[in-house]
């Protein structure tokens, strides 16, 4: 590759399939740039209350530079992370391996062996990532146990693969991953905060692994540069390379704004980001050729988020990891009970009193009818003060073939293209899950708590997931798909997508570690700088 550019490869957002990228092409001798929206913060940096909304809502138009996104569409609610180390900043640790009917989805299975091609790529991925399972019993294993007898599966009952450091707890040791190589790192102290920000230095974030050896090979990581456009220099196909351009994201005026060369790209802003940006390029005119296929079969994991919220705190749900064991009440539905720690009072905002099946008529009727019967109960769910200590979110998953559209329309106010949701028409993604409720509802019964539903759920019929996926997905030719089996985006040179966008299917549990296994398959074939 020649110097005239600024960096060999420029990478899009800095999460799993971002930060392998950044490691891996490095590591191969190129010039690698991470390019990211997000703020990079330290440890300490990392906001100690969800209401320390500066350091932990992601909304920097207003100010708000967090590492927690809430971004509503018409049928679903999604909730992700921005920041340096993207998603692994907010992530529950939580690293499983997909489900066997995510290899075999007809979008992809004639494409590969994926499960043995992966397997390989997972085991990297494991070792990276640092993951073993959580050694220690807790209040919510002990709920979750409960439950898993209650629907008469008490054998799925499993504790988590984590990616967290079980040292003695608060003490800070030297790296105890990489031969001394890495960071310096501090034992889990049990505070359940992983979801708010691991101020320890327990979680396994990026910045531990991939990112820190990727700087150690000499990628820059330029936080605070948000991509607003990606065009190609000379040939239309990007063979010429490209031009990158940054704005610092909600600047007001001072925005900040750069440009940089590259011969090629890879896009890894995470499902929605790249959905959006990669929406913008197309129907804006800079990346024209992009398959016509973007922003089909998006997908939510099948998720339903529900929360218990217990008489009183004796119990200490939140003295835990972020998520320490699952159950499966069926082959399909993956059960796990979540808790942000003691100072995570302001996700009961996005609770409200549960509501069974119905649609967006009926939904909000029927919450209306909680409050109607249960006036003091259902206020009281409202009370934020303490709610984070005596509850429990209750995150269900489920390996479904169901879907949504990213669809992408003008802008009502300034220039540009945003994108908006419609359901798969053929397996719409579902706003209501059984298993979800009556799991919801058997520990409200159990502990004397009070069942509740995410917020939207609840009053619009439209449910939550924190694991979007999908929209740019591998597919075997542009009619079929937005990038190749080796993530490559038909129609261009030197154009990668390397992030949860291009997984095809649901894979039923927390998927960061199967977003960073392709990513190390994808990077593995690429050939090293000549």
């Amino acid at each position: 590759m020649t110097s005239s550019f600024d960096f060999d490869w420029i990478v899009i957002g800095s999460g799993f399939g971002g930060s392998v990228s950044a490691l891996r092409l490095s590591e191969k001798g190129y010039r690698v740039a991470v390019l990211e929206a997000g703020r990079r913060y330290a440890d300490h940096e990392y906001a100690e209350t969800t209401w320390q909304l500066r350091r932990w809502l992601w909304a920097p138009s207003l100010g708000l530079r967090g590492i927690f996104r809430l971004t509503p569409f018409k049928d679903i609610f999604i909730a992700s992370g921005t920041a340096v180390g993207g998603g692994s900043a907010v992530y529950a640790n939580t690293l499983y391996r997909a489900k066997p009917a995510f290899f075999e989805n007809p979008q992809w299975r004639d494409l590969a062996d994926w499960a043995r091609e992966l397997a390989p790529h997972y085991e990297t991925a494991e070792r990276m990532l640092g993951v073993t399972t959580v050694p220690f019993g807790s209040a919510g294993q002990d709920l979750l146990k409960a439950t898993a007898a209650h629907f008469g599966v008490e054998q799925s009952f499993t504790r988590t693969p984590v990616g967290v450091f079980f040292g003695a707890p608060g003490e800070e040791v030297a790296d105890p991953y990489f031969g001394g190589e890495g960071p310096r790192r501090t034992g889990c102290t049990r505070c359940g905060s992983c979801m708010v920000g691991c101020r320890d230095g327990a979680k396994n974030t990026l910045l531990k692994n991939y990112l820190w050896f990727a700087e150690k090979h000499g990628a820059t990581v330029l936080a605070e540069h948000g991509v607003v456009d990606v065009q190609p220099l000379g040939a239309a196909d990007g063979a010429d390379g490209y031009r990158v351009t940054t704005e610092r994201p909600g600047a007001w005026f001072d925005k900040r704004r750069r440009t940089f060369t590259a011969r090629g790209v890879v896009f890894s802003a995470g499902a929605l980001g790249t959905g959006e940006l990669l929406a913008s390029l197309k129907h804006g005119g800079s990346l024209p050729r992009i398959s016509d296929r973007l922003g089909e079969l998006v997908r939510s994991n099948s998720e339903s988020i529900l929360a218990v919220t217990l008489p009183d705190d004796s119990r200490k749900p939140w003295a835990d990891v972020a998520i320490s064991a699952s159950i499966h009440p069926d082959a399909d539905t993956h059960i796990e009970l979540c808790t942000y720690g003691r100072h995570g009072d302001a996700i009961s905002l996005l609770q409200a009193p549960m509501t069974g099946q119905g649609t967006r008529l009926t939904r909000p009727l029927m919450l209306l009818w909680q409050f109607a019967r249960h006036p003091l109960r259902s206020l009281g769910t409202l009370w934020p003060v303490g709610w984070s200590k005596r509850s429990l979110i209750i995150l269900v998953m489920q390996s479904s073939d169901n879907a949504i559209a990213f669809r992408s329309r003008r802008r009502w106010f300034g220039r540009g293209v945003t994108i908006g949701t419609e359901q798969d028409r053929e397996k719409p993604n579902p706003t209501f899950i059984p298993l979800a409720n009556a799991a919801a509802e058997f520990l409200a019964r159990h502990t004397g708590g009070v069942a509740q539903s995410s917020v939207l759920e609840s009053a619009a019929n439209i449910p939550t997931t924190a694991h979007i996926l999908g929209g740019a997905v591998i597919g075997a030719d542009a009619s079929r798909g937005v990038i190749d089996r080796d993530h490559r985006v038909f129609g261009y040179t030197n154009l990668m997508i390397v992030d949860g966008s291009a997984m095809p299917a649901n894979p039923g549990v927390n998927p960061s570690l199967t977003i960073t296994a392709l990513a190390e398959r994808a990077m593995s074939r690429m050939p090293a700088k000549q």
